[in-house]
Formats: C-alpha cells, structure tokens, sequence
C-alpha cells in the first residue's frame, strides 16, 4: 500500500476486464468467422450449424450459478484465472477437429464449443464483482459500459484478422490462434489482479475514495464459508419483480447481440454475396459503433445520475432509447445496396450498444452478500438467448432460404426488452434480502469469500 501517492490504480483493473472480456468475446466469435468455410468442409446445414453455435450457450447458461457461487466463495482473481486458462485450452482444440471424420467433427465440435461455454460461465459475475469492488457508485455505469463494450471491440479488431486467418490458412487456424492469446493473458491476469485493500500499487488515498463513496473494497477478503448457493436468497430474487424484468429484458438484448455474434458474417456471405475476407473486415464497421455506443451509454447515465436525475431514469432513459435504435436492422430487408446494409446495421449495434447498461443496472441492484451468485443469475437467464437466437435463425432460415424474418425476429427482441423495462421493471434499487425469520440480512456479518 502507497502511502502518501496519488494512485489511479482502479483504471488499470478496468482496462484489464476490457482486454479480458475482448479475448473473451473473440473466443465466442471465432465460430462465426469460421462458420461458412466450416459449414462448406464438413457438408452440413443450417441447421446443424445453428446447433454448433449453440453449444457455448447450453453450457454457459448452465454454469452461471455455479460460476457465481465459486467467486463468492473464493474470489475472483482465483477464479477467473482458471476460467480464462480453460476456456482458452479448448478454444484451441477446436481447430484439430477438422483432422476427424465427419460426424466425429461435428460431435466434437459440440462438445469443446459447450466446454469453452462452461468455463467462460464465471467471466461476466466476475467483471460485475470487480467492479463493485474497485468503483465507486457514481463511475459505476461507465466502468460497467466499457468492459461490456469489449465485445464490440472484439469484433472490430479480431474480425478483420479472424477472416485473413480464415481466407489465407484455413478455418482451423483461428481457433489455435485466438486460444494461444488466451493463455498467455492468463499469466497476466495472476500478476496484476488484487484485492483493493491488498494491491501493492493502490493508494491509501484511492483506497478511501473507493471505499467511502460505495465501493465493496474487502469483497474478496473473509474467511472461506462453506456450503453451496444460498438458495433462499435466490428464490427471493425469482420473486422479486423488478428483477424479472431485467431478466427478461437482458435475455432480449442478447438475442440481438448473438446474431452478430454467430450469424451476422454468414448473412453476409450467404445473403449478400460477399467473400469471407470482406466479411470479417465489414462486421467490423458495425462493432465499431456498438462500441462507440457501448461506452456513450454508460457516460450517459452516469451524466444524468450526477445531474440529480433519479437511478431509475438514469439507467433507462438510454436503455430504451437504444433499443428502439436498433430496430433499425429490419429496414435491411428493403434496401440493395451493400454499404447502406452496412450502415443500417452500424445504427442497429449503436442503438444496441447505447442500451446494453444491463450489467451497470446489475451492480446497482444486486445484494452485496451474493454479488456472484446474483450476477451469475442474471447472466443466466439473459444467455439463454446464445442458446435459442442461433437455433430459431437456423431454422427461420432452412424453412424460408433467407435471412429476411430472422432480421424480423432479432428486431422484435429489442421491442420486447423496451416492454421489459418500461412496463414492468418498475423503480430500479438494490434488492434487500430477508433471513428464514423475514429480518433484513445486515451487510456487516453477512458471509464473504476467501481469496
């Protein structure tokens, strides 16, 4: 600890969860670039393709409250580090199943794209606890914002390189590629993530910044608590209605965010004729301003929140209005041109990313004694959309030969999520947990994970 040094160590935290969550992202990604040269070698259809994509969702839905309750219990540096190492590990053998036959390739495939799922499952809990721990209230939505909008940014800078590797070496490349990344970031991750009160560059000054104006700076420190989730504090999330509402409305604003992710460049090799190698350098002209939105909207609201405005309109007032943005897309239906294709749906990403403030929503609602398991809840009703988004678009596909209703259907997502949040999310505030006898659960004696 620094004594008497003026420290911004907090943003050197938040610019490892943005480079964390990209290589994150990337990782997700690399099956859509792949995709159509993957679908084309192994003769399958869209339908089977969709199932592939699926695969990371089954797995991480799954594993969100599990993934939750390990970071409550053992912190997140941990944690997140063997998340990272595993999921990179089998990212890269993803690119020997092309070495099987067939139907052994397409099984295998499944399965290491379901055990890349399971262990990124801990990746955005973790994110949300780190924040909690490092900012203060009032920079929360921005912290929040940039590290989500990491996967804009993952689409901007990997596309481009993801479909070089694709069009010059083979699809398998990427995959050993993009995993390689990964575990060498793993090692970085060890060096540089603490604890607040325990990183050797922090400031006692930044310290007490944190800590005095909401920051949960000894999150990661306690003795270890046995016993697995707390469930009858999950059951009183499930019947909170407020959190229902975001539930839903995060489920739909992934369904929008999922078609970029996996069918996105097939739209546009398949639909709009283009070559893999302009695919991957076009989805990037999109992600480009999702992440421009991505972090506009975090600003935004904390702007409005600073300025006096009540949390609940602070949050929202960006949420809606970007996702009635990104209805935009289905205007692409009407229109020939590639680069007006290309501009709408930009607009769309924008809009969606100016509205994605789900996870800052998440660090101002939920309960501080199980901010992992919350978080993990959160993100596993809202990535049950990576398992039902890539599977309908298959089928809306094979059934019609276009992607013309799948743009119908990720464009009502949005519509949907705005209902969510307007009509039946109510007053936005952080939930307070009630023990077996119904007394509130004080903050002070309530069980934290070890390191």
């Amino acid at each position: 600890m620094l004594a008497n040094k003026k420290t911004h160590v907090r943003y050197l935290i938040l610019f490892m969860l943005f480079i964390v969550t990209t290589i994150n992202y990337a990782d997700r990604a690399t099956i859509s670039i792949a995709g159509s040269s993957l679908q084309k070698d192994l003769g399958i259809d869209a339908v089977t393709l969709g199932f592939i994509f699926s695969a990371f969702g089954w797995a991480y839905v799954i594993g969100q409250i599990p993934g939750g309750w390990l970071l409550d219990r053992f912190g997140s540096k941990k944690v997140y580090f063997y998340s990272i190492f595993i999921w990179s590990l089998f990212t890269i053998l993803q690119g020997f199943v092309g070495y099987m036959p067939v139907a052994n390739a397409v099984v295998a495939l499944f399965m290491l794209r379901f055990m890349v799922g399971f262990a990124e499952a801990p990746a955005f809990p973790g994110n949300a606890r780190i924040v909690a721990a490092w900012f203060p209230t009032a920079e929360r939505g921005t912290a929040s914002a940039i590290f989500n909008s990491a996967q804009y940014f993952a689409t901007v800078l990997f596309s481009p390189l993801m479909g070089w590797i694709v069009h010059s070496f083979g699809w398998e490349h990427v995959f050993i590629v993009m995993g390689s990344l990964g575990v060498l970031f793993s090692l970085v991750w060890l060096k540089y993530i603490h604890n607040p009160s325990d990183h050797p560059m922090m400031s006692q000054a930044e310290l007490d910044l944190i800590r005095n104006n909401g920051g949960v700076v000894d999150m990661d420190k306690g003795a270890k608590q046995g016993g697995g989730p707390k469930w009858g504090y999950i059951r009183q999330l499930l019947t909170s209605r407020m959190m229902l509402g975001i539930y839903l409305g995060q489920y739909c604003i992934n369904g929008i965010t999922y078609f970029f992710l996996t069918w996105f460049p097939v739209y546009l090799v398949q639909e709009r004729g283009m070559t893999i190698l302009k695919a991957g350098f076009i989805a990037s002209l999109p992600a480009i301003c999702g992440f421009i939105g991505g972090v506009l909207g975090g600003i935004i609201s904390d702007a409005l929140l600073r300025r006096g405005h009540s949390l609940t309109y602070a949050r929202k007032l960006p949420i809606v209005c970007g996702l009635l943005l990104s209805t935009s897309m289905i205007i692409c239906n009407y229109v020939e041109l590639d680069w007006v294709v290309v501009a709408f749906m930009a607009l769309a990403f924008f809009g969606k990313g100016v509205g994605a403030l789900g996870w800052a929503v998440m660090s101002d609602t939920s309960p501080k004694q199980i901010a992992g398991i919350s978080g993990g809840l959160f993100n596993m009703f809202g990535n049950i959309a990576s398992i039902t988004t890539p599977i309908v678009i298959g089928f809306i596909i094979n059934a019609t030969h276009s992607f013309k209703w799948a743009l119908v259907y990720v464009g009502a997502n949005a519509l949907v999520a705005v209902f969510s949040y307007l009509v039946i999310v109510g007053p936005i505030k952080r939930v307070e947990l009630r023990d077996e006898d119904g007394r509130l659960v004080e903050d002070a004696p309530a069980p934290l994970p070890a390191r």
